[in-house]
């Protein structure tokens, strides 16, 4: 889209002069220290401090002072005129920011939902409502939007936008659904704190469904706690060495881990940051092993990582340019009736790995979806069916 083009280019030319800014006030300033210095280097010589300084030495002072105070005026002058820059690039952002300013309004202003189609054509580039779905606005459009909206504030901690958005939309959701996210979201707040207690009382509760989806959340977990432990030197060395059971069950499939982690304990006298096992001390760690039980508490709840609002959105800043520009094509060429039904897409869309979702595969003869015991099977000539059809074919031709 030329408007993010444009960003781009304002972006670079602001980024251009903050550089040469730099540089033009690393070296004025270090000119000036330089000169200062080596006045006070002459006084000093001059002798006794306490004699009353000549005319000449006073008239370089006074110069010297003169040349702060224009210099530093110089300095404040040239960076006030990068402002009128950086305004450039707030008014490149302004032109597009309708397209994210579209969601929020839905969020914020839902209440009036069946007001804002006509608003929005009015607010928003033409070109955006252009490739825009006619009728998304009816009550049943507008009820999964409040649902997929309150799902991403509970997944959020959003607690009390999430209630009052449900007020507001009537809508009636199960207590139920919102326990999970509360726990999930305290726990998650506990592990910023750097807080290991709760995810791992979750860990152990949940040890055998992590186990079953071949999960290793618990054993990094231990790890994270025994390094914590690590950290304190040999005050806790015994405690560590207790701790240390932990490990136990995953003997088998961390063995390599573990043995690391008991070879550090001989550094602790001299402290493992000045020992071979200072990667141990890593603290990207902390926020990997918040991915790691976002990822896995979310796959026992049987929900994506990321919220449905969160990946329509993301999906939809990369459809949008590509739409646009087919609908400009297609106008340009007067191709009418090319394009006029909006419930799919003209051009293929290349998403990110991250949101591509399989639905359950259904056989196309028995009309039944296939199960882990009742797999699709491909065909030579390409057809995929279940193995239950295949096998029915398979007997009925004999």
């Amino acid at each position: 889209m030329d408007q993010c083009v444009n960003v781009e280019r304002e972006l670079e030319k602001v980024l251009q002069k903050f550089s040469i800014y730099g540089q033009h006030c690393d070296r004025t300033l270090e000119e000036l220290i330089e000169y200062t210095s080596g006045l006070k280097h002459e006084i000093i010589q001059t002798g006794d401090q306490e004699v009353e300084l000549s005319g000449t030495l006073s008239l370089v002072l006074s110069q010297c002072c003169k040349r702060i105070k224009d210099t530093v005026q110089k300095l404040a002058s040239d960076h006030k005129d990068i402002h009128s820059s950086v305004s450039r690039v707030g008014k490149a952002i302004d032109k597009i920011f309708s397209i994210i300013c579209f969601v929020f309004c839905c969020m914020s202003m839902h209440v009036c939902l069946g007001l804002l189609p006509s608003r929005l054509c009015q607010n928003f580039d033409s070109d955006i409502s252009s490739v825009g779905i006619e009728g998304c606005w009816q009550a049943e459009s507008q009820r999964i939007l409040s649902e997929v909206m309150v799902e991403h504030f509970f997944r959020q901690g959003m607690l009390d936008v999430a209630e009052e958005l449900c007020q507001e939309a009537g809508l009636c959701i199960d207590p139920s659904q919102k326990e999970p996210f509360v726990e999930l979201n305290r726990i998650l707040e506990a592990l910023k704190l750097r807080d290991l207690r709760p995810a791992l009382e979750w860990a152990i509760e949940n040890r055998e469904m992590l186990m079953a989806q071949n999960s290793s959340l618990e054993f990094k977990l231990h790890r994270l706690y025994f390094i914590s432990l690590l950290m304190g030197g040999t005050a806790n060395q015994k405690e560590a060495l207790q701790y240390a059971k932990n490990f136990q069950p995953f003997a088998v499939n961390h063995q390599k881990d573990i043995q690391v982690l008991m070879g550090s304990l001989v550094y602790l006298r001299q402290g493992i940051e000045n020992s071979p096992y200072v990667h141990l001390l890593d603290s990207n760690q902390w926020a990997d092993i918040c991915d790691i039980f976002t990822r896995d508490a979310c796959c026992l709840l049987g929900l994506s990582v990321d919220s449905p609002l969160s990946v329509s959105f993301s999906a939809g800043c990369v459809a949008l340019p590509a739409l646009i520009n087919i609908k400009a094509v297609i106008e340009q060429r007067q191709c009418t009736g090319v394009w006029n039904q909006k419930d799919e897409l003209p051009v293929s869309i290349n998403l990110s790995p991250k949101c591509w979702y399989h639905s359950v595969f259904a056989c196309p003869i028995l009309r039944q979806q296939t199960t882990d015991n009742n797999p699709p099977m491909k065909l030579v000539c390409g057809h995929i069916i279940s193995r239950d059809a295949l096998n029915k074919m398979i007997n009925g031709s004999k």
